[in-house]
């Protein structure tokens, strides 16, 4: 049944295909991340009671998403990885970590700047602030015990495990506000039944959600590229590549 993906587990050839992919995901990240930003900003309609300062929703809510959707594939990598000894699944694990860092400091810097407006406050120690910035301290966590080792097989397997105990701190972000009285507002888009707001506020999220999680997989996949590259320096298909760059290089600076 999965006989299809066993050529992927060979990193030349996993290397090649997200090459080819990268620029159709980074086109259709320019169109969507555009034309969602340009109609959030631009054109949806402000909200009654919060006004233009609402707008930020159409960053905040995707980065603080995508947060999570990211370590969560990051954990079943580090799961597959730990299980199966699969190494391409460690180094997406550790192509996936500085994106989801990124992405969970830009949810909790939207997050206090659209609290100090509503809340009067920049930072509150609320349960959901204060888990996601937990997750930050995950990611961080993992991204050190990658690099804290040479042997890159060893680093992956401490961040591993940090990953899958992290991973119990997802509901909590999640949840957070049905389980406790907290300041933050309960989930506007991402719950069962019809969305808490209109339509013309609804499409422009879509997009910007969609162009935002397009830039994450484009990100992942470059940085993904240049981890196969990096583990598998030695091998002679990556000497022909760097091999062909440098020629390549060198017939440019002579024109």
């Amino acid at each position: 049944m999965w006989k299809w993906l066993h050529p992927y587990a060979n990193p030349e050839v996993s290397y090649h295909f997200t090459g080819k992919m990268i620029p159709w995901l980074s086109a259709l990240t320019i169109v969507f991340l555009t034309t969602g930003i340009v109609w959030a900003l631009a054109f949806a309609p402000a909200d009654y009671q919060q006004g233009d300062s609402f707008r930020i929703f159409y960053v905040h809510v995707p980065a603080a998403s995508l947060s999570m959707g990211i370590y969560f594939g990051m954990a079943i990598a580090a799961f597959t990885s730990l299980v199966w000894q699969f190494k391409l699944a460690d180094a997406s694990a550790a192509a996936m970590a500085p994106v989801g860092a990124v992405f969970t400091a830009i949810a909790l810097i939207t997050g206090a700047a659209w609290g100090k407006p509503m809340w009067g406050t920049w930072w509150i120690w609320d349960a959901r602030l204060t888990s996601e910035l937990i997750l930050l301290f995950l990611y961080l966590g993992v991204i050190a015990l990658h690099n804290a080792f040479e042997d890159k097989a060893l680093g992956g397997k401490a961040a591993g495990i940090l990953t899958l105990v992290g991973v119990i701190n997802l509901p909590i972000i999640k949840y957070s506000v049905e389980w406790w009285n907290t300041l933050h507002q309960g989930s506007t888009v991402s719950k069962l039944g019809k969305p808490s707001m209109s339509v013309e506020m609804l499409w422009p999220f879509i997009f910007s959600f969609l162009g935002f999680a397009l830039l994450v997989t484009t990100v992942v996949c470059i940085r993904f590229r240049s981890e196969i590259l990096t583990r598998n320096s030695i091998r002679p298909w990556v000497k022909a590549i760097a091999t062909g760059q440098t020629q390549t290089n060198k017939t440019m600076e002579i024109q």
